[in-house]
């Protein structure tokens, strides 16, 4: 089978006994998921009654596309099916003569199944992530938990290839950038490889990628990680990221807001700031308002934090818990903009303020739980300017569409946004009726 170089290149690292992650990638026609199906085959017939995975957000997908591309590399190699291998499409496992094995799984994140159960279970001896972009962090690091057979019967070390475009989550932050930056870590090695990279790649399928809009161009012919698909974006990807690393000392005056939630949705968020460092944060599920209310209470004495810098989202449920907090700031998100500032409402202008804050890297959370730090990047990831092609007063794109397109509530992101009542009116001491 004639190999490109960067597919050469990517085979010999697979090989090696040192780097336990490879993504390859960051264009289409780089020949991603030709190269993970060759790797996969090999190791299965290398390695006799070994067990590998190749896995795709969906595995309906999977089957349309990245089977058919493992069927044709088996082709090429000599392999008849019923004869070397044999296909049960109902279990979704290919079987080899020699005992190996090769399983094909979904990787989506279902809320039925929020901890990857489905993998708990497995035990295999390497994985190929296709359209890697498309799973999440959690799922990746679970599925690496999960590859350990017969890795020391042949000398193997757990070993992930992913496969991709460029994409703004964790194949950036985790990879592309701390590769770019000269950072990225001994286990892992990142090939850019792109449809010029690819001397067998047909040149009308080129010609095509020529045609697309600028984006898709840039991502998909050029392999431009750093692409910009949406000039309403707010919050720069880098400085999202860089949140979590913003490690400054600060000694500020201590808040907490609070994003409260309704009984059996969405959950409730409380933050305790020092300055513009969080220090500590809850995420409750299924909370009563007397539950929060109590919560905060016990945060405000702990951090010394007085009740005129406490503030929670009064809309709704939370009203009642802004009833039981005396002397607290209650937000209305519906509420008209502090100063006469052109902005729609009183949440439009706390977003804007925190995208102007972590965009100038002013806001730290260090503490964040790995779970919480995925969910809020995604959350941040939405937060966008409606209408700006109108001349009409700034605003955000509307919570509810936030919902539908990121399949659940904001709380995260809510509750940093609530921080910023304080720095948008600083002198104001005590609750006013409304806001």
């Amino acid at each position: 089978m004639r190999l490109t170089q960067k597919q050469t290149e990517a085979i010999k690292i697979l090989e090696d006994k040192t780097t336990n992650e490879l993504l390859f990638g960051g264009g289409a026609g780089g020949a991603k998921s030709t190269l993970g199906c060759l790797w996969i085959a090999s190791s299965c017939l290398k390695y006799p009654e070994t067990r590998w995975l190749i896995g795709r957000a969906v595995l309906k997908t999977l089957k349309e596309t990245t089977l058919n591309t493992l069927l044709e590399v088996l082709k090429t190699q000599g392999l008849k099916v019923n004869l070397h291998y044999k296909i049960n499409y109902q279990s979704n496992l290919i079987s080899f003569f020699n005992g190996s094995q090769i399983l094909l799984k979904d990787l989506f994140n279902y809320p039925s199944d929020p901890n990857f159960d489905e993998l708990g279970s497995l035990e295999i001896s390497g994985a190929f992530v296709d359209e890697a972009n498309q799973i999440t962090d959690k799922c990746k690091g679970i599925l690496s938990s999960r590859i350990r057979y017969k890795l020391d019967e042949f000398d193997l070390i757990p070993k992930i290839l992913y496969t991709c475009n460029p994409s703004k989550n964790w194949t950036y932050s985790q990879f592309y950038k701390p590769w770019r930056e000269g950072t990225l870590g001994p286990n892992r090695k990142v090939i850019q490889s792109l449809v010029l990279d690819n001397p067998f790649i047909s040149k009308h399928y080129i010609e095509n990628l020529k045609r697309l809009d600028k984006v898709s161009k840039e991502r998909l012919l050029f392999g431009n990680w750093e692409y910009d698909d949406d000039p309403t974006r707010l919050i720069n990807f880098d400085s999202i990221n860089d949140i979590f690393t913003n490690n400054f000392k600060d000694t500020g005056s201590k808040y907490i807001s609070c994003d409260v939630a309704r009984f059996g949705e969405d959950k409730t968020v409380v933050l305790v700031w020092d300055g513009l460092k969080i220090v500590e944060y809850k995420v409750l599920a299924k909370s009563s308002i007397v539950e929060v209310a109590d919560l905060i209470k016990k945060l405000a004495s702990e951090y010394r934090v007085p009740m005129s810098q406490v503030i929670l989202d009064e809309d709704g449920v939370g009203g009642g818990a802004v009833d039981l907090l005396s002397g607290c700031k209650g937000f209305v998100a519906n509420s008209r903009a502090l100063n006469g500032e052109n902005y729609t409402n009183l949440k439009s202008q706390a977003y804007f303020k925190l995208a102007d804050y972590i965009n100038t890297n002013q806001i730290s959370w260090p503490v964040i739980g790995p779970e919480d730090k995925e969910r809020l990047i995604e959350e941040l990831d939405q937060v966008k300017q409606q209408n700006v092609d109108q001349d009409k007063k700034l605003s955000i794109l509307p919570k509810d569409k936030v919902k539908e397109l990121i399949g659940r509530s904001p709380d995260l992101s809510d509750a940093l946004a609530l921080r910023m009542f304080f720095e948008i009116a600083p002198r104001i001491k005590t609750r006013a009726a409304k806001y």
